[in-house]
């Protein structure tokens, strides 16, 4: 059993698709399914029908094992070291700043600068202290900042 680590703003989005497929998936129960056949031949409609339907039933199953086993994240007790929630301003290799936030799996966006407390950049960076150096990779950071902000 996977555990799922998500901040409020991400459970409601995950609560609001859930509620939505179910309701999409009972207005096309409730229209009924194409028939099975189209003379002699399997009706493509049928087809069609059934893979929107197995693909709707598998989301609604992903989402409602979310929602059984989910974690919210919330501020942690010692706010100098980083940890989930944490929006992380470092310096790479010494050169340049760069500010990651370290969120669940669910949420993880490196494009949005949110990373995953799994991905290898956010298992080095979780525990660490203002000025600590990391190594990723071929990179080192130091930690200027940790922040629990929007936590």
């Amino acid at each position: 059993m996977s555990i799922y680590y998500l901040t409020k703003k991400k459970l409601e989005e995950i609560e609001q698709e859930h509620e939505n497929l179910k309701k999409i998936k009972r207005e096309k129960f409730s229209q009924g399914a194409p028939s099975f056949f189209e003379g002699e031949d399997l009706n493509p409609d049928f087809t069609f029908y059934e893979e929107n339907m197995e693909g709707l039933n598998a989301r609604i199953e992903e989402l409602e094992a979310i929602l059984k086993n989910h974690v919210i994240i919330t501020r942690p007790e010692d706010e100098n070291r980083v940890g989930l929630g944490a929006s992380v301003i470092l310096k790479e290799n010494l050169l340049k700043e760069q500010q990651f936030k370290i969120v669940g799996t669910l949420e993880a966006n490196p494009f949005e600068g949110k990373i995953s407390n799994e991905s290898p950049a956010g298992r080095a960076f979780l525990g660490k202290r203002v000025g600590d150096m990391v190594s990723v990779g071929a990179n080192l950071y130091k930690i200027l900042k940790i922040n629990y902000e929007e936590v």
